[in-house]
């Protein structure tokens, strides 16, 4: 899974984009890349294998500037090697371009481009999209940020993008579709990133691109938001709940350990405030305007991936069991694919450790299109799928660096027993004796 750090400001921007990526690690990557602006020009350094590999080679190499963007790539589009891997550059090497998604229609722009005349270095479609930017910014005559959402809307796919140019080294140009990106804004500095581990060091004020949008960042002009149709939006700046220590292994060998033994303490999280013994009740606070939907659901349709897929298996046994609700559990990647029969009296509840994972985004997408009432089950506060949701209930399991999911897996189990339970209670569908002893249950664990 790709990482994308990019910084902005006054200080050595290697320096923190390195850092940053090395933050990313935990993402999975078989190449890395920097591209630093420096008077009026632009430094670029790839190599394949791990970020230390990358510092290594750089290490005699000038990388002194205050603009850079970096990238981890997991290879798509041709082998992982130094040629394929990121940041890539327009024909005129002036413009440079990481990129995290899939470009669908890259082989079509790459013919169009030919004939005009352009060379590839690369077998990847991200060289194509930074090439049609460069066809754009020089034929066109437009500004880099023109250039870019213009680019942006002949592109079919999925994409993250941080475009910098060796004209300005005051300039970043950032935008996504269906692949998350987050800005982070500091004193006299602002940060990019694909999440926010890398930047939560810096700074704690962020803005989360909505798909479609598209970000022009300079220190003289601040942050401007517009979508690629060029309409203005207005940046919605939210506090990061992270700390710094929750990103470091505390102790423990490896970041999989350490959140193995952290699910009693995520589990507890999950669960504090939502259910009390002496009353009685469970009321997760996030779902309760739409708790009649849930009651009077025909059927609910889980949609997810991976682990968070896995959770849902548990949640069907736990919703027909309690709820007695038919529940169909479907794997987002596929259920976007096909043609599946989604009704207004369907409930669908999209579950995902980030909240930024890119099909359950499209179901969800889908799901919205045809009428059915979305909860969202996830960690990440003001991620994409709790603002793409009517409603949902969040996980505090924390962040989760270990690519073998355990904490955000039990967390997620531990929503939806609580859902269940609360609709099940409200329904008259699990007597008082039993759902009192399972409250006991809860707190003897809490």
């Amino acid at each position: 899974m790709c990482g994308i750090v990019a910084y902005l400001g006054e200080k050595n921007a290697y320096e923190i984009v390195i850092k940053g990526l090395q933050r990313l690690e935990y993402r999975g990557y078989d190449s890395s890349g920097v591209a630093i602006q420096k008077d009026n020009s632009v430094n670029v350094y790839k190599q394949k294998g791990k970020v230390q590999d990358l510092i290594d080679f750089a290490k005699n190499k000038d990388t002194k500037g205050n603009l850079a963007i970096g990238h981890t790539r997991w290879a798509t589009h041709g082998l992982p090697n130094n040629i394929n891997a990121h940041p890539h550059q327009s024909s005129n090497g002036k413009i440079s371009l990481v990129h995290n998604g899939i470009i669908e229609n890259y082989s079509v722009l790459k013919k169009e481009l030919e004939q005009r005349g352009h060379v590839f270095k690369s077998e990847t479609d991200t060289e194509v999209l930074v090439h049609l930017i460069g066809d754009i910014h020089n034929n066109g005559k437009q500004s880099l940020f023109d250039s870019v959402r213009l680019a942006l809307n002949e592109v079919i796919g999925a994409y993250a993008i941080v475009v910098i140019s060796d004209d300005n080294s005051d300039e970043l140009i950032a935008a996504r579709k269906s692949s998350p990106l987050v800005v982070g804004l500091g004193e006299g500095e602002f940060f990019c990133a694909s999440d926010a581990t890398p930047i939560i060091e810096y700074t704690k004020n962020v803005v989360y691109l909505e798909d479609g949008e598209i970000a022009h960042i300079s220190l003289k002009n601040g942050l401007k938001l517009k979508t690629i149709g060029n309409q203005n939006k207005t940046p919605y700046i939210q506090e990061l709940e992270m700390h710094l220590e929750t990103l470091e292994k505390g102790g423990y060998e490896h970041f999989m350990l350490k959140e193995i033994y952290e699910q009693p303490q995520s589990i507890m999280d999950s669960m504090r405030g939502r259910f009390s013994v002496t009353k009685g009740k469970v009321a997760l606070g996030g779902i309760l305007d739409f708790e009649e939907k849930l009651i009077n659901a025909k059927r609910l349709i889980f949609v997810a991936c991976g682990t968070s897929w896995h959770a849902g298996l548990v949640g069907e046994y736990l919703f027909e069991e309690i709820a007695r609700i038919p529940v169909e559990v479907e794997y987002a990647s596929e259920f976007r694919y096909r043609n599946p029969i989604i009704n207004e009296d369907d409930v669908v509840i999209a579950i995902s450790q980030s909240g930024e994972t890119a099909d359950t985004l499209a179901a969800i997408k889908l799901a919205k299109e045809r009428k059915a009432t979305l909860i969202g089950i996830c960690n990440v506060v003001g991620s994409s799928i709790s603002r793409e949701t009517h409603c949902g209930s969040y996980t505090h399991a924390g962040p989760e660096i270990g690519v073998a999911s355990t904490k955000a897996f039990t967390a997620q189990v531990t929503i939806l027993t609580l859902m269940s339970m609360m609709i099940g209670k409200r329904k008259g569908t699990i007597s008082n004796e039993r759902f009192n002893r399972l409250l006991v249950e809860l707190k003897c664990y809490s």
